[in-house]
């Protein structure tokens, strides 16, 4: 039989003890920024400006994926600003562009020393982090929203709304009707299997949130935290601009994942919305433009199932999803020529490479740029705003 570790038994320290090597003085000011690219680099932003440009006027989708370092480099605003702007229609990352970006805003700092701590038995181990971006996503979950709203929501709003245990009681009591009537139908007037199924998922949310009050006796009410430099946070701008963001973790690639407060139930919830609404935007991909920055696994894996789906809607529809460009842009030298539309042998290093190779195999206009992410997003940045 399976043992399984206890979370309960660790040693949590406060973030406040935490060493962290990057600080919200790294965030990249575009207009003093000092642009480093190549000739090739700096045709690859001006073609996907004026790609952006075309989508933009045509009302497609211009979408964004990017990795952890995007963040880390200090990319947050710029990002920001392209979707404020109405540049960027959608973005996305995984697990760890969230919680970089999220103790920006909570604490100006991020950035741990991962060998160190490691050797410590305390890296990711931090209670501020652990605690509250896994309560978020459970209250957020109730709330019916995904894993970068509920964060985005909890830093808009300096905190958390806790309902009371009756009215999780209720919910879970609606919950059970449901589930208890005969041939998936409900006891109430003009009910539908729609609004029945939305009501089982929030029985399920309310039962994990009142768990979690319970085990941490999280009082009634309002929960104040705090961020004192939520400025610099894309989650929190792009939830008050009311542009969609979503993150697609994988389960214990991240550090939340270490404290007694996580979720696994809570946080598939959120993630399931924030993929579906990932999904919805590719199918708005057509005379569009899809960016795939520093995401060398989550973009290419996610995006190849999202296409997938998008044109089996599309063909009932008999439409089509082909007309679009994708942009991958990582440090890497391209030793292979992607847009030939051949792939190199299996013997080839070049073929292992995903976020080349799937791109390749979607269809649409597909480019591969080597280039730093800073230079290449603040360059694209003041190509499309005209500042050149």
């Amino acid at each position: 039989m399976a043992k399984y570790l206890d979370r309960d038994e660790l040693k949590i320290l406060p973030l406040s003890r935490r060493v962290n090597k990057l600080d919200v003085s790294r965030t990249i000011d575009p207009a003093n920024y000092p642009i480093d690219l190549s000739p090739e680099a700096r045709r690859d932003v001006e073609t996907t400006a004026e790609e952006i440009r075309r989508a933009k006027a045509n009302g497609a989708a211009r979408m964004c994926a990017y990795g952890a370092h995007a963040i880390k480099n200090g990319l947050g605003c710029v990002l920001a600003t392209l979707a404020e702007n109405g540049w960027l229609t959608h973005l996305t990352t995984n697990g760890a562009g969230v919680i970089h970006d999220w103790e920006f805003a909570f604490q100006g700092k991020s950035g741990e020393d991962v060998q160190r701590y490691t050797s410590e038995g305390q890296f990711g181990i931090w209670e501020e982090t652990g605690a509250y971006l896994n309560l978020a996503i459970l209250f957020g979950g109730y709330r019916g929203l995904g894993y970068g709203e509920s964060v985005g929501e909890m830093i808009l709003n300096e905190g958390i709304d806790v309902p009371t245990d009756d009215e999780l009681y209720y919910a879970m009591l609606a919950g059970a009707d449901c589930a208890s009537f005969p041939q998936g139908k409900v006891p109430v007037k003009d009910s539908d299997e729609a609004s029945q199924a939305e009501t089982l998922e929030r029985a399920a949310a309310a039962a994990d949130l009142l768990r979690a009050k319970r085990r941490f006796a999280i009082p009634d009410g309002r929960m104040e935290i705090l961020h004192p430099f939520k400025d610099y946070s894309i989650v929190y701008r792009l939830r008050r601009a009311g542009v969609p963001f979503s993150c697609c973790p994988m389960i214990g690639c991240d550090i939340i994942y270490t404290h007694p407060a996580n979720n696994c139930s809570a946080i598939g919830r959120a993630a399931q919305r924030d993929f579906l609404s990932y999904a919805h935007s590719v199918s708005e991909l057509e005379g569009g433009v899809y960016l795939s920055v520093g995401s060398a696994v989550l973009s290419p894996m996610i995006f190849e199932k999202s296409l997938s789906m998008s044109r089996n809607l599309s063909r009932q529809r008999n439409e089509s999803i082909s007309d679009f460009s994708i942009h991958v842009v990582d440090l890497a030298k391209s030793t292979w020529d992607w847009s030939s539309r051949q792939e190199p042998p299996e013997t080839d290093p070049a073929y292992y490479l995903r976020y080349c190779k799937t791109f390749s195999r979607m269809g649409g206009r597909t480019s591969y740029c080597s280039a730093d992410n800073r230079s290449w997003f603040v360059a694209l940045l003041h190509e499309l705003e005209g500042r050149f």
